[in-house]
């Protein structure tokens, strides 16, 4: 008995008949105008007649233009909006944004259609029903009532009413609870198939996921390539002070000035930058946006200071006309070879030159071999991996080996 009551008044059943509701509400644009061109057909004398043969008239004509209204970009939208919040739909079984394609906008027809038809009955139904209901239920309570016209034209003046009318006005309300939970079952149940994601949507959702994925990925280069070089360059600049102080009496203690100021510029340039990928993160921008603007080609000076003293920076040619985006991406270049060199030169100095010609620019850096070679870090890194993929998506190649007793990093990038 409780479960039938939880089933018939339960919270899911009253919602899906306030979506019902809703339905019918929407229609009633359409029932005028049905009406109207009905009316007129029938020469039935006015708008809002009580002839039952107008309004249901005006209930078939208006069915096909709820189809037509259907086929409006807002019309899929709205109805998932109030599915997933009405109808306690899943999310993740109805399909996003306007319906493209042939199929999904009959589909969403369909839907608008049944949604919109079975609303306006079962709204009818709500507004006449229960007060005719209470109506009966007092019929052997108030002789008034069954003899009134009114009772006279629904038949409630016959005998039998008096033992029957407190049944049947129970029967009907407990009637209109089960249909409407009933159709509101049904709605739910084909919400899926008829607002569900057609192979369209579900290939503009892969494609979405793809680039939140490529996305999330240049991210997470962003914030390798910065942090990794900021935590390369403390470790040197550390490692070569620690090794100054070491020497006593004697230690230069200007070197040790500048080593620490260039920890103090790297840690807060890459503090500010891990912000910035952070805050791209939080924000979960769209997947065509991507990462905003980092530090281009006017910050190579500042990223080579960093680096330490031992690292030059040569630049020839007119840097002005280089693209923003082929800026910021020479920039990471820059930045990962340098952090390479710092993990893999073993403190020996590094060259750094920038050639900007007319169709492509050459980054070269280049290192004497150290005498003892590095520890291998255990878990790798992306290093010149990160180098060659960037320069390939722009276009270019990258090489890099030892010769002649020098490491050699050559990448060239086309304009």
């Amino acid at each position: 008995m409780r479960r039938c009551a939880i089933a018939l008044l339960g919270q899911r059943a009253r919602r899906r008949w306030l979506h019902l509701i809703v339905g019918g509400a929407l229609f009633m644009p359409f029932w005028m105008v049905g009406s109207v061109v009905v009316g007129a057909l029938l020469d039935a004398g006015g708008l809002f007649t009580g002839s039952l043969t107008v309004q249901f008239g005006a209930y078939a004509v208006g069915l096909p233009l709820v189809a037509v209204a259907a086929l409006f970009p807002l019309a899929r939208p709205m109805s998932v909006a109030a599915a997933r919040a009405l109808c306690g739909v899943p999310a993740d079984g109805l399909a996003d944004g306007p319906a493209r394609g042939r199929e999904a906008k009959a589909r969403t027809a369909g839907w608008f259609t049944l949604h919109l038809g079975a609303g306006a009955l079962i709204s009818g139904a709500t507004l006449a029903l229960p007060p005719f209901a209470v109506s009966v239920l007092a019929l052997p309570f108030s002789s008034a009532l069954r003899e009134s016209e009114v009772g006279r034209l629904w038949g409630l003046d016959r005998p039998w009413w008096s033992w029957a009318a407190i049944p049947a006005g129970i029967l009907m309300l407990i009637a209109l609870a089960a249909v409407a939970a009933a159709t509101g079952a049904l709605l739910a149940r084909q919400a899926p198939r008829l607002l569900g994601p057609s192979p369209a949507d579900r290939l503009a959702a892969a494609e979405r996921r793809a680039a939140e994925a490529e996305s999330r990925n240049r991210l997470a280069r962003e914030l390798h390539d910065s942090v990794g070089h900021a935590l390369s360059a403390v470790t040197l600049q550390a490692g070569a002070a620690r090794r100054v102080l070491d020497g006593g009496d004697g230690a230069d203690l200007e070197f040790v000035r500048e080593a620490l100021t260039a920890i103090e510029e790297t840690t807060r340039r890459t503090v500010g930058e891990l912000d910035w990928v952070l805050g791209l993160l939080r924000r979960d921008e769209d997947a065509g946006e991507g990462p905003g603007p980092g530090p281009g080609l006017d910050a190579l000076e500042a990223l080579v200071r960093g680096a330490g003293p031992k690292v030059a920076l040569t630049v020839s040619g007119d840097l002005g006309p280089v693209p923003e985006a082929l800026s910021r991406e020479t920039y990471r270049i820059v930045q990962e070879g340098l952090t390479n060199a710092a993990r893999h030169a073993g403190g020996e100095p590094v060259a750094v030159r920038l050639d900007a010609r007319s169709e492509e620019l050459e980054i070269t850096m280049e290192n004497p071999l150290p005498a003892r070679p590095p520890a291998v870090r255990p878990n790798g890194g992306r290093g010149l991996r990160g180098v060659t993929e960037r320069a390939r998506l722009l276009g270019g190649t990258a090489e890099a080996g030892p010769a002649d007793g020098v490491w050699r990093l050559a990448v060239r990038i086309p304009r």
